[in-house]
């Protein structure tokens, strides 16, 4: 009797798990996700793109398709942000200084000399600061998934290396479109020109601007280092850049649907944290072999700058939320005293 009883429990437990299969299966539909970045085919970001988009397709038995557009296909990152809004593209990469353009909170990841290492970054993206400033994006049309990792930023020119402060003084540098990036570089006494990542090669190569600042990685999928000689390690800023989704179709996915794509986001998201440090750490070799020279910058240079800077923080994080500004500062201290 006991036996049977077994053998009965055992039957209906298979066929509960067939149907929930078969429920689960109904409630993914044929789609397709069209994702934007500005990068490079080969860069971390769009090899996590890629790694995202075989996961989803995986998990979904083939029914949900992906298609990636590097290299700003899809337009400048303006553009793709407004097309998620409107549900006519699904997903892209954007970094905090362009997300700050309608949550303005998000300026509080560009502040200068807040993390110094990579551990510190992932824990303040990953923790309650990155997160807090994710669900304020809803009430934009968007969705925030979580963060990549695009790396620590510095400046190149075609005048010289920068070893000190003052070689920073006169560089008319290209900058983000953002506030932040605008005041900061200003205060380093140089002329910031906003602009977009897209227009950044032909104003280099003309003249236009003789310096900009980006991740390691960024400088050689664009090819930066033919039109700028000298990379200077400032590790001014950590660059990241949010994966969010269109909330027009995000509420339009089953929970199944949804699942998916959370969980396809958070195993891409180590491959491409671990992809990127991986190649920045062979970034600096593979820059000198092109002729460029890499020069670090000592620390007490980056504390000068560091200490002139904190103005510009500070004057942000008064004109932004209090509860926000709470959590993040709260973060901060437990990662990283010193900041």
């Amino acid at each position: 009797m006991a036996r049977r009883n077994v053998l009965l429990t055992i039957s209906l437990l298979t066929i509960f798990a067939a149907f929930s299969s078969i429920a689960v299966a109904q409630d993914i539909q044929e789609r397709t996700i069209r994702f934007g970045h500005t990068v490079s085919p080969g860069h971390p970001i769009a090899l996590g793109a890629k790694r995202f988009g075989e996961i989803v397709t995986a998990k979904s038995g083939g029914k949900i398709k992906f298609r990636d557009f590097p290299s700003s296909q899809l337009g400048p990152e303006a553009q793709q942000q407004s097309a998620l809004v409107g549900g006519t593209q699904q997903m892209m990469a954007q970094g905090s200084a362009q997300l700050a353009g309608i949550v303005k909170e998000f300026g509080l990841l560009d502040f200068p000399f807040i993390v110094a290492t990579e551990q510190q970054a992932d824990a303040l993206h990953d923790g309650p600061a990155g997160r807090a400033l994710l669900d304020m994006l809803p009430a934009k049309g968007l969705i925030g998934l979580g963060y990549w990792e695009n790396g620590f930023r510095h400046v190149t020119n075609s005048k010289r290396p920068i070893t000190t402060l003052e070689d920073l003084t006169g560089l008319k540098i290209r900058v983000q479109p953002s506030p932040i990036f605008i005041d900061l570089f200003r205060t380093l006494n140089t002329n910031p020109v906003p602009m977009a990542y897209s227009e950044l090669y032909t104003a280099l190569e003309t003249g236009a601007v003789d310096a900009q600042e980006n991740p390691l990685l960024n400088i050689l999928a664009s090819k930066l280092y033919e039109v700028q000689k000298y990379t200077s390690l400032t590790s001014h800023v950590y660059g990241n850049v949010a994966i969010i989704v269109s909330k027009k179709f995000w509420d339009n996915l089953s929970p199944a649907e949804q699942s998916i794509i959370q969980d396809a986001f958070l195993e891409a998201k180590d491959y491409e944290r671990q992809e990127s440090r991986r190649q920045t750490r062979e970034a600096v070799a593979e820059l000198k072999a092109k002729g460029v020279q890499v020069n670090e910058v000592a620390p007490t240079e980056l504390e000068r700058m560091r200490l002139l800077t904190k103005p510009v923080a500070d004057k942000f994080a008064a004109e932004y939320d209090p509860k926000v500004v709470g959590v993040f500062n709260a973060e901060l201290e437990r990662i990283n005293p010193k900041h």
